[in-house]
């Protein structure tokens, strides 16, 4: 049974009735696991991923989806960054190591245009993209982290460094309501601001275009889907996550358990508050100009295996 087919079942009838359809592909049956998982049913959902599993034993995703379901029947649903190690060996390998450095290679060559430089870095997170892109002419750097833990380790190898920096272990939103008025020479996002509601954005980038002379922002170039469940979006997020997975084939599961299984099904989930809210780059642009942004221009970063990863260039 195609895919559109159970979703039209399941648009139409509900999700009982869907869940009852007959499934005779792999793919249909992840399909049916994925409606199971968003609607707590973790024993169909376990079962459907077993079945897709089976169906296509060459299947790596079938196989990791129905090994994360049934521990989530055994023991609920898992926490995305639970498993500090999972999360460690993902953001260090994979895709993420030739996206970082590409990312710290475009920051570089724009520190390198000023004579003397003041720096703001929105979500620094542990530095990953900002310390191999330091460059000698930044006489201010300021640094904003929610996390204390990631603000901690970036600081602690600025210190040894002996750079000088202001660190703010809080939101943008909290660093925005503190008054005063600096400005920077640039303003930095690594993949940061995607964390932000939407209905945000314009006094986020308002406040952005107010503060800061130039604005970078490193962003994905993701489609956007009207519906949780439509086929389309469920063979996109598969087709990626398949090539996700590939980059960590060696690890015995550590990356896939740990954190892309609990991502990918988190993407499916009713019942869990969106922590994420990633578009496509119009998207972006157009915020940036309605806050009046004049000039903004996008550079190919690296094709990443989620998305193309792209740095705007906003003054």
């Amino acid at each position: 049974m195609p895919l559109e087919t159970l979703w039209d079942a399941f648009r139409t009838e509900g999700y009982e009735v869907a869940s009852a359809a007959p499934a005779t592909t792999g793919l249909a049956h992840f399909y049916r696991a994925v409606l199971a998982f968003g609607h707590d049913d973790f024993d169909r959902a376990a079962g459907a991923a077993r079945a897709a599993a089976e169906h296509e034993p060459g299947s790596d995703l079938f196989r990791q989806a129905a090994i994360y379901l049934a521990r989530v029947r055994e023991r609920g649903k898992a926490g995305v960054y639970v498993d500090g190690e999972a999360f460690a060996a993902f953001i260090r390998g994979g895709g993420n190591i030739g996206l970082y450095a590409a990312a710290s290679e475009a920051l570089n060559a724009v520190y390198k245009q000023y004579e003397t430089l003041s720096l703001l870095d929105i979500g620094v997170g542990d530095g990953l993209a900002l310390l191999p892109a330091m460059t000698k002419n930044i006489h201010r750097l300021s640094l904003i982290e929610p996390s204390e833990a990631m603000l901690a380790r970036t600081t602690a190898e600025l210190s040894r460094w002996g750079v000088r920096y202001e660190a703010y272990p809080t939101t943008l939103q909290a660093f925005m309501q503190t008054g005063g008025a600096p400005t920077w020479d640039v303003i930095q996002a690594t993949w940061s601001l995607q964390s932000i509601p939407p209905d945000e954005h314009p006094a986020i980038f308002g406040w952005l275009r107010a503060h800061g002379e130039r604005v970078l922002i490193a962003e994905f170039d993701v489609p956007l889907f009207d519906e949780l469940y439509h086929p389309d979006r469920v063979r996109h997020v598969l087709a990626r996550y398949e090539q996700g997975l590939a980059e960590y084939a060696d690890d015995g599961g550590l990356v896939a358990q740990g954190f892309l299984m609990p991502v990918m099904f988190g993407y499916f989930d009713r019942s869990a508050d969106r922590t994420n809210w990633e578009g496509p780059v119009e998207g972006w642009i157009e915020g940036l100009r309605a806050a009046g942004f004049r000039s903004i221009r996008t550079q190919a970063l690296y094709p990443y295996w989620w998305a193309d990863a792209v740095l705007l260039d906003a003054r």
